[in-house]
């Protein structure tokens, strides 16, 4: 159900916006049953509005689209030059067992040794 509209303008000059700020009411209504914050309260609405995305037009398709391109608590954002490519590589039982026995990062120790190799034949 669409709300009604009003019939008052948006105030347009100086006099009419600090009029319409002075007839305003100190506190804003609040009903803890179906409002999901206290907008009062600056620490309620700063935690409300925490993850909060803007969006301008495009409906909630727009929406939804900001959401999901907003990064989650924990994810790493995109690198802005990456320094490695994903490669698919088979490597013996032995290796994998070896470097994975060291712990997590067993990749990226990987990694170091290759390189190791290489600054020793380049040496």
């Amino acid at each position: 159900m669409k709300r009604a509209t009003t019939s008052k303008a948006f105030p347009s000059s100086k006099a009419e916006r600090d009029a319409a700020i002075a007839a305003a009411p100190d506190r804003v209504p609040y009903d803890p049953a179906t409002d999901s914050y206290d907008p009062n309260n600056a620490k309620a609405v700063a935690a409300a509005m925490k993850n909060a995305v803007v969006v301008r037009g495009g409906g909630i398709a727009a929406v939804r689209a900001a959401l999901a391109a907003k990064r989650r608590p924990g994810q790493r954002g995109p690198q802005k030059a990456p320094t490695k490519e994903r490669v698919s590589l088979r490597l013996s039982r032995e290796v994998l067992a070896h470097f994975r026995a060291t712990g997590e990062g067993w990749q990226s120790r990987i990694d170091e040794t290759l390189k190791g190799i290489l600054d020793r034949k380049r040496a």
